[in-house]
């Protein structure tokens, strides 16, 4: 089980090893002390594992966390666990698998991961994908079991626990993270079968669901990815030129500093779009340049020590104020935002937000002289003749994931209520493409989208991005107070 859907690392340009060399390194090395203090969110992981117990008595949950997968031959890409094992587990190393075992009173939860690469065998040299001379050291099933208070075992035994439940009606995993339980011919694979895949999916909708409503901890989480981002802004402000051309790589490459000094690196790929690539929605090349009169979209967020991320967008002037056609974008979308937040509330259904949103957008619109008929007739399910130009809802869920909870079922997400404790984005937009004839030129190649991070409270909601201006003059205002202070220096924490 241990090397079921992973790639090996190693190949022919290796040179053989001779025997005397193999035993050189399988002596002489002391045990180090390690850190056993147990993870501060550890509580709340057994209490999320009984609500995952709870709603499948009787069931054996598999979820697994994934495995190490190669950019190129030999240079693997850095490994993020599962967002839901992850939820359930507070384990970040990868290739273990959470079982779920029934019993008559719930469930006895198993963590199978991986040992510890053998000194005494040469693995830790031998093993390029788990060796820790490679790749670091890690933590024995038995010092996991301490620090995530769970049981554990090896991953090795994984196979014969699973071929014994393989044919069972009363069997759910968690499908798409791990090669070697998704299929294939290997002890303990559990292929998808149409008689399987419909328990399979409501597994994973059932888990989006229980991360619906974030716990005290998490909430804190998300503030501190959010107040690392909102510095990362600060800093690309700081950096960005009013009088010359600025580089998208540069500017993301000032964020990714931020981002992985106070945490663990970005959240998503960084969108840094200056000028007309302001209008693409999901443009991350960032292989372009800013230029003085232009808008600098940036869509970015920073993923904390803990996994869970920010998502910010702010518009920046570059040169400093916003030009007539920029500043009545601007403003349109910015209205939109202040009734969407302003409709927030517990209770309160995503389409009614949606629809204020959409609203404010249309009349926006009308008023720029680009609907031709009636805000109603533009609106009109038939027609929608304004997402011409908005493209897209007002927001989504955020947490261990920047989409966060995607396979929630309708009725618990799009189609459902707000609930107190959900966090999710505000972020309306209005695009006009470069190339649209159908919209004055003055207007060409301005993309506008603000995006706030947003918590749900009991009467009401609370700004995570509270700190980071929005209103045109108040961004004008912030642009050139960053300026005035000038760049950071790095000091290697983060601050």
């Amino acid at each position: 089980m241990a090397n079921i859907g992973r790639e090996e690392l190693s190949g022919s340009h290796d040179r053989a090893i001779p025997q005397r060399f193999l035993d050189l390194m399988a002596t002489g090395w002391r045990a180090e002390p390690v850190d056993l203090t147990p993870v501060p969110q550890v509580k709340h992981l057994a209490r999320r594992r009984s609500q995952l117990s709870a709603a499948f008595p009787g069931d054996t949950l598999v979820i697994p966390t994934g495995n190490i997968h190669s950019r190129t031959f030999g240079a693997p890409y850095d490994f993020r666990a599962g967002s839901d094992f992850l939820w359930l587990t507070g384990d970040q190393e990868p290739d273990s698998v959470l079982v779920l075992h029934p019993t008559a009173t719930g469930h006895d939860a198993v963590l199978y991961t991986q040992p510890r690469s053998d000194a005494a065998s040469g693995a830790q040299y031998l093993d390029r994908m788990d060796g820790e001379i490679w790749h670091g050291r890690r933590y024995s099933p038995q010092e996991k079991s301490t620090i995530l208070e769970i049981a554990t075992r090896p991953l090795g035994e994984l196979p014969a626990v699973l071929d014994a439940v393989a044919t069972s009606r009363r069997l759910r995993v968690l499908r798409g993270y791990h090669a070697g339980l998704d299929g294939g011919l290997q002890p303990g694979a559990l292929p998808v079968t149409a008689d399987n895949a419909e328990r399979d999916a409501l597994l994973a909708s059932v888990l989006s669901e229980l991360r619906l409503e974030k716990d005290e901890w998490e909430i804190d989480q998300l503030q501190d990815a959010v107040d690392a981002t909102i510095r990362g802004f600060e800093d690309v402000a700081r950096r960005l030129r009013p009088d010359a051309p600025t580089s998208e790589r540069f500017i993301e490459g000032v964020f990714a500093w931020r981002a992985r000094t106070a945490g663990n690196g970005v959240g998503y790929s960084s969108v840094v779009a200056g000028g007309p690539r302001s209008t693409i929605l999901h443009w991350s090349r960032n292989d372009g340049a800013v230029d003085p009169g232009q808008i600098l979209l940036l869509d970015m967020g920073i993923e904390n020590a803990n996994c869970y991320t920010a998502d910010v967008t702010r518009v920046l002037p570059v040169s400093g104020t916003f030009s007539p056609a920029q500043r009545d974008v601007y403003d349109i979308v910015h209205a939109s935002r202040t009734a969407g937040l302003a409709a927030m509330a517990p209770g309160v259904a995503f389409a009614e937000i949606q629809d204020t949103c959409t609203r404010v957008l249309a009349e926006g619109l009308k008023g720029l002289g680009l609907l031709t008929g009636s805000v109603e007739e533009a609106l009109d399910p038939a027609s929608i003749a304004y997402r011409r130009w908005s493209l897209h809802g007002f927001g989504h869920m955020l947490g261990l994931d920047v989409h966060d909870c995607g396979h929630a079922r309708p009725e618990a997400y799009a189609g459902g209520v707000l609930r107190e404790n959900y966090v999710l984005t505000m972020e309306p937009g209005l695009y006009f493409q470069p190339h649209d004839e159908l919209v004055p030129e003055e207007l060409r190649g301005i993309g506008v989208r603000i995006e706030d991070d947003v918590l749900v409270t009991a009467t009401g909601t609370r700004l995570l991005t509270e700190s980071l201006p929005t209103e045109s003059y108040e961004v004008e205002s912030w642009l050139a107070a960053q300026r005035e202070a000038g760049p950071r220096e790095p000091d290697g924490h983060g601050s």
